[in-house]
């Protein structure tokens, strides 16, 4: 049974001075409140008319508006709604605020003025009761203009999933928190520092880095009148002598990928506090006029040792870099030492076994970061999985049964496992998983085609043509290499190791393709290295002098296909080329019926 009611008034202080006596609730009972600059005048705001908008809660309603009206960040706001329920108390306000926030931040039509101070999943009595009060609430908010799209649409995009404001798990406040002890601890000395965060696939880590940047920003820019509530997670650092260590900080967030880099920056386009011009590759790190305090690198996996790149540019940038920055062209030096001599602190977010290239920074230099962050106490593993339902022995499952250091499955620590709750199947049918796929996609959203580079990109010059050919099915790689997942024709695609690395699904379709195969008589993985048609992703390095054998490359195929494997929050379905390989998945994968 519903009991809450949402009153509208004017955000002027004759309002709020006329409105407080009529309900002692007002001035007396825990509450929910929403700010915005839509019209005055009753009307449902219509789209467009919202640029800012602010969350709070408060046991003073009243008293609360009397103080947003001295703030001069809020003066412009015209509109507040007032969400009251009997039966709210103080946990469930700062439950509902936080998934405000985050629902307006998903939203993606307005600036969440809030501050970045601590939002988490606290338990408290009964909250799956309140949890379904607080849809009902957010639908009484669309239909009078404040949301302009529904729960699943805002759930589903990139502006959600990578939103500041997400709340963290217990695993990823711990990391947060330790890092901040740190790094203050750090900035105090005037001691440079190196910190790294360690995590599986869905573990947050691209999460944690967003969220510790808002958090930073918000902390340099607090007013020491700021009213900081003490049941926020990180008030303690919003206190006199943090925001001092953070004064003129200059911070960057480092994202190899081209497509995650785009996504990102859009969430920071509509965050307060944050500017796209943040987000960098590790080239425009190199190239950058002044050095920072502080880089953020996302993805470091993803860092490119000295190799042929994409382009003559990038090659020849690389060496100007190098030679900017250590006085010669030291072809030893990677992207890892620009970031470290570019910047006083650093902090890197990292799986090694996320490596899907050969241009990608050596697993040792990866294993030499993490063993130097141990020794400093400045290591923070991500434990609890995040994205895929079936948990944190799903993404272990995957890479077991993928192993290319013990035979593979022939291992006896490999046994058949089922994940209860989490939709795993394999397929015969490529046409049948592509159809459930779509199916899934009309359902829930977010459902998409995936599959490892076994196939020339053919439709890069010829639209007419088809990519991916399998029994008669006809399929075309991704159209799009940046926000593709969120691009009008992906569900009618299929999207590469490049699209997808660092991004959800609700359910993934991963074609295996002939470039991975099973050796029944070795009983372990093989690759077909005529099959594997990313160039970049087995071309040798003559610079270095290194020559990739099949075992390296077995290394970076594997990856990837754990990578695809680890993309869907509620399931993943799978289609193995290789006759042999499929028989032998079928010991590990339930059959799709």
């Amino acid at each position: 049974m519903t009991h809450f009611e949402i009153e509208r008034l004017d955000f002027t202080k004759e309002a709020v001075r006329a409105w407080a006596p009529r309900d002692h609730r007002n001035t007396n009972w825990p509450v929910v409140y929403v700010l915005d600059d839509a019209e005055a005048g009753g009307k449902a705001a219509v789209r467009g008319s919202l640029n800012d908008v602010y969350v709070g809660e408060s046991r003073n309603a009243a008293g609360r508006m009397r103080q947003h009206f001295e703030s001069a960040g809020k003066k412009h706001l015209s509109t507040v709604r007032v969400i009251v329920d009997a039966t709210f108390n103080k946990s469930v306000c700062l439950d509902l605020e936080s998934y405000l926030i985050r629902m307006l931040a998903g939203d993606g039509f307005y600036r969440v003025l809030n501050r970045n101070d601590g939002i988490t999943e606290a338990d408290y009595y009964d909250r799956g009761r309140y949890r379904e009060t607080f849809r009902e609430v957010f639908d009484e908010l669309r239909r009078d203009g404040v949301f302009t799209r529904s729960i699943p649409e805002i759930e589903n995009s990139d502006l959600f999933k990578l939103s500041p404001f997400k709340a963290l798990s217990t695993d990823q406040a711990v990391a947060v928190d330790g890092i901040l002890e740190g790094l203050f601890e750090d900035l105090r000395a005037g001691t440079d520092s190196t910190i790294v965060v360690q995590g599986d696939p869905g573990t947050g880590k691209t999460v944690v880095a967003i969220y510790l940047l808002k958090l930073l920003v918000d902390i340099a820019t607090s007013a020491p009148d700021d009213d900081v509530d003490s049941d926020s997670l990180f008030s303690e650092f919003f206190v006199p002598g943090y925001r001092e260590l953070l004064t003129d900080i200059r911070i960057g967030l480092v994202v190899p990928q081209q497509s995650l880099r785009e996504s990102i920056k859009k969430v920071f386009r509509k965050t307060p506090g944050l500017r796209p011009d943040m987000v960098m590759t590790a080239f425009d790190v190199g190239f950058a006029e002044d050095d920072f305090d502080l880089l953020i690198v996302d993805e470091s996996h993803r860092l490119n040792q000295r190799a042929n790149q994409p382009s003559g540019v990038q090659n020849k940038n690389f060496s100007e870099i190098t030679q900017k920055l250590f006085g010669s062209d030291d072809k030893t030096k990677t992207q890892l030492d620009w970031i470290t001599a570019k910047s006083k602190h650093q902090i890197f977010l990292l799986d090694a076994a996320q490596s899907v290239r050969p241009a990608d920074v050596p697993p040792e230099l990866l294993t030499g970061l993490v063993q130097q962050a141990k020794l400093s106490r400045r290591h923070h593993p991500l434990m609890s999985q995040m994205r895929v339902q079936a948990g944190a022995d799903y993404v272990g499952y995957v890479r077991r049964i993928l192993d290319t250091t013990t035979g593979t499955g022939t291992s006896p620590a490999v046994t058949a496992e089922l994940f209860d709750g989490y939709d795993f199947r394999l397929f015969d049918s490529i046409a049948g998983m592509q159809a459930e796929i779509r199916r899934k996609d009309t359902e829930v959203g977010l459902s998409r085609l995936l599959a490892g580079y076994a196939w020339a990109w053919k439709t890069k010059t010829d639209k007419t043509a088809y990519d991916i050919e399998i029994g008669g099915c006809q399929l075309r790689w991704n159209s799009t290499q940046t926000d593709w997942i969120a691009s009008p024709k992906s569900v009618d695609e299929v999207g590469s190791i490049h699209t997808v690395q660092g991004y959800d699904l609700n359910y993934a379709g991963v074609i295996i393709g002939p470039d991975l195969r099973f050796d029944p008589v070795a009983g372990k993985l093989i690759i077909d290295r005529g099959s594997y048609f990313d160039k970049k992703g087995k071309e040798n390095n003559p610079v270095l002098g290194k020559t990739y054998t099949d075992d390296d490359l077995l290394r970076f195929i594997t990856n990837i296909y754990a990578v695809l494997l680890t993309r869907g929050i509620r399931g993943t379905y799978v289609y193995v080329c290789d006759p042999a390989l499929r028989e032998y998945l079928r010991g590990f994968i339930p059959i799709a019926v």
